[in-house]
This record gives structure tokens, sequence and C-alpha cells, in this order.
């Protein structure tokens, strides 16, 4: 695991993610609206997820994480990649959830945070992170994630 903070963007695994979405919208070079559900399609052709939830791997989590951290910045800023993610800026995207994509994502995040386990009876992610100095600090984004997609959810009803 390279990371050097505490949220899944400050991780290589993160960048990987936020590369991905980089080439993505790249790609899309004919329109500057995405839809969340596409992205997630996107991902989970490429390997950044599991077929089912029933794989469980580090880098499935770290990629959820890191896909919420992107969301939420563009929630919370209007940009798609934010020079946080240091994958540059996309100005003039509107990006729109839906909530297959949203309950998909949140899937991801409360399995995390609910620990269910892979085969051999752990989630690598969690053991990793509990044994760092900054589990307290990554526990609180985790957790933070979830409440903003959540919010995001009933903002759909």
């Amino acid at each position: 695991m390279g990371a050097w903070g505490y949220k899944a963007l400050e991780s290589d695994e993160g960048l990987d993610v936020a590369g991905f979405l980089q080439n993505y919208i790249e790609n899309q070079i004919n329109s500057n609206h995405l839809l969340l559900t596409d992205i997630v399609q996107a991902m989970k052709n490429e390997g950044f997820f599991g077929e089912t939830f029933n794989d469980i791997d580090f880098f499935y989590d770290v990629s959820a994480m890191a896909l919420a951290e992107i969301y939420i910045t563009y929630l919370d800023t209007g940009y798609f990649l934010s020079d946080e993610s240091k994958c540059g800026n996309v100005q003039s995207l509107t990006l729109t959830a839906d909530e297959d994509a949203l309950i998909f994502i949140i899937r991801y995040l409360t399995d995390i945070r609910d620990e269910v386990p892979d085969e051999h009876g752990s989630r690598e992610i969690v053991e990793l992170w509990r044994e760092s100095k900054n589990w307290h600090a990554w526990q609180s984004n985790l957790n933070n994630l979830i409440h903003r997609i959540e919010q995001e959810i009933s903002n759909l009803h």
C-alpha cells in the first residue's frame, strides 16, 4: 500500500482511479455531461471492482472510496477532478448521479465500515488501517463519505 495520507486519493491505488477517470473523460470528448452510473460501469469493466460484492479486495475498496471522494469533491467544488487529485481540472463538466450508482458506492463503503470479511475472514483495508497511526482519521473519512453519499441518495427522493 503506497499511501501518504489517510484519504483514498492519497494513495497509489487512488491515483490509479483518478488517472483512469481522467482518461475516461478525455474519451468522452463529444460530451460535457457524465453519468455516474456510466463511470461505475466503466470502472467495473476495467477491473476496479469485483464481479460481485463477495469479491472483496483491497484495490476494490480503495477504488470505491476514491470514487466517492472524487464525487463529493465535485459536489462541493463543481470540479470533477480537482487540483488535489493531481490529475488536472475539468471545469465545464457536469456529472449526474442516479440512485443505482450511489447505492453501489454506498454498499462498498458500508461493507468496509462493517468489516464484511473476505474468504480469509478479514477485510484487508481495515486491517491495514487499524494498524496505522491514521486509523481514526481514516475511519472518520470513511464515515464522512458514507454520510455524504447517504445524503445524496435521500436528496433524490
